[in-house]
């Protein structure tokens, strides 16, 4: 029974009310926890970069930074369905609908501990070939197998965290997951100063620390559900999957998937073409990657907010705010990308010396920061046009946007015009412009999108169940 919100569901202090009263402060509230969770996930990684640079050496830090690529090719599409487990819960939240919403609950967390252990095998069995067909050097192919071995040894705690914090997130709760990771966080950083400094271990030495700092995370998230009140509440009697449940978040979340997925291969075949400048460049990629990490992760709050925000207020027919939202979380990434991302580039060569001290090291980051640090913010307005379609149920066409406008047109690049300037600068070059191209076929498909998804949500007859009929593709 569909039930109005103040009737059917209470809030917790944690929550934030997505559908009354201004949107730019609430947006703001939401974005920030989200936002230093991001910086506080970066840090893992960042904490297992900055160890090896400055205490294993430069292969170490390039087979560690080499394996990021291709642990995203093999996990965003698992990933992305926890974007379909946060659309549906901030619909069925939204609308009041609690028996929805506890089914939507319990088969994500169950969901996310089955794919948790099929990507152990995946992951394990694919890392090796994978590698070596990016053409991973000699000198850095066995640590970078053995870094990936043991990370997705702990994917099911990877999985269930990201399931979990999208359920949390869907609800406006952004604080908590922020504590989680800051626990784990400490406990990364110590660890991987344990076993690397003290017990001279080398790439296991951070990659079982993250692992464990996982599983912490993920621990305490299930903990929280657990303990909830109201209909997002997890009872592990309960842990079923409910059919249509588990095809509505499919149908959302395997188009994210697939885009994450595909975004990995041209991230893949990148990083393919940075190993052949050789392991220094392939450090100096790394570090700046991963300082360019931070930037995306304060621009990526307002993508998640405008997916819960316009989730949640279309579920509560609150129709008139969606566009404001919309408005409200590009105004604050364009904001974010500006100021961190060009501070970042300016102080880029103070920044990697964090990770390497090699000048050659240093000078390859400064490079690939120029050409994606500086004009970061078109990224981040790509997304938060993303993370509004998906929020109004559209999966697909943000799929086909973004692949045609990022991916295709970056293999294309690399193939074509990098092919002819084969040099550092002309390959990342192809980053500002596919977001700039992409941003501008996105923006006609979101308002064609707005308009079907609401015309079909007013013509439909009042008593009609979201679960029902579920989000439509608009």
């Amino acid at each position: 029974m569909k039930l109005p919100f103040r009737a059917g569901l209470r809030r917790s202090s944690f929550e934030i009310d997505m559908t009354n009263g201004p949107l730019l402060g609430k947006i703001v509230k939401f974005a920030i926890p989200l936002a230093l969770s991001g910086i506080l996930q970066l840090l893992f990684n960042a904490a297992d970069i900055i160890v090896v640079g400055q205490f294993v050496g430069p292969s170490a830090l390039a087979a560690v930074g080499s394996t990021s690529a291709l642990i995203q090719l093999i996990t965003n599409l698992f990933i992305g369905l926890s974007i379909g487990v946060n659309v549906l819960v901030a619909r069925y939240f939204g609308a009041g609908q609690r028996k929805d919403l506890s089914e939507t609950v319990h088969t994500a967390i169950l969901t996310s501990l089955i794919s948790g252990v099929f990507l152990i095998f995946v992951g394990i069995a694919l890392a090796r070939p994978l590698l070596e067909m990016m053409g991973t050097p000699e000198d850095v192919i066995d640590q970078a197998v053995l870094y990936m071995s043991i990370y997705f040894g702990g994917m099911p705690v990877v999985m269930l965290y990201n399931f979990g914090a999208a359920i949390l997130r869907a609800v406006g709760d952004t604080q908590r997951p922020l504590y989680f990771l800051f626990i784990s966080g400490v406990v990364n950083v110590v660890l991987n100063l344990l076993f690397v400094i003290v017990l001279g271990m080398g790439v296991e030495g951070v990659a079982i620390p993250t692992v464990i700092s996982q599983t912490i995370s993920a621990v305490l998230v299930l903990l929280c559900l657990m303990r909830s009140e109201g209909p997002y509440q997890v009872h592990l009697k309960q842990l079923r999957i409910t059919r249509h449940k588990l095809w509505m978040m499919t149908k959302i979340g395997v188009p994210a998937g697939i885009q994450g997925a595909t975004f990995s291969i041209s991230n893949v075949l990148i990083q393919s073409t940075v190993n052949s400048f050789g392991s220094v460049a392939m450090a100096g990629s790394t570090a700046g990657g991963n300082i360019e990490g931070f930037v995306w992760t304060g621009m990526d709050a307002f993508t998640q907010a405008a997916l819960s925000f316009t989730g949640q207020n279309f579920g509560a027919k609150k129709y008139d705010r969606i566009h404001k939202v919309l408005m409200n979380c590009t105004l604050l990434t364009v904001v974010i990308g500006l100021v961190l991302g060009g501070g970042a580039y300016l102080a880029g060569d103070w920044l990697l010396r964090i990770y390497s001290n090699d000048p050659a090291v240093i000078d390859y980051g400064k490079g690939r920061m120029l050409m994606i640090c500086a004009p970061y913010l078109t990224c981040g307005v790509m997304n938060v046009l993303v993370g509004a379609m998906r929020g109004l149920g559209s999966s697909i066409t943000p799929m086909v946007c973004s692949i045609f406008g990022v991916c295709v047109l970056r293999v294309v690049w690399i193939y074509t015009i990098f092919e002819l300037n084969p040099t550092w600068l002309m390959l990342f070059a192809s980053y500002p412009i596919t977001w700039i191209i992409t941003t501008l076929i996105e923006i006609p498909c979101y308002l064609i999108i707005k308009k079907r998804a609401i015309a079909r949500a007013q013509a439909a007859n009042t008593g009609e169940s979201i679960s029902g009929h579920g989000p439509q593709e608009a």
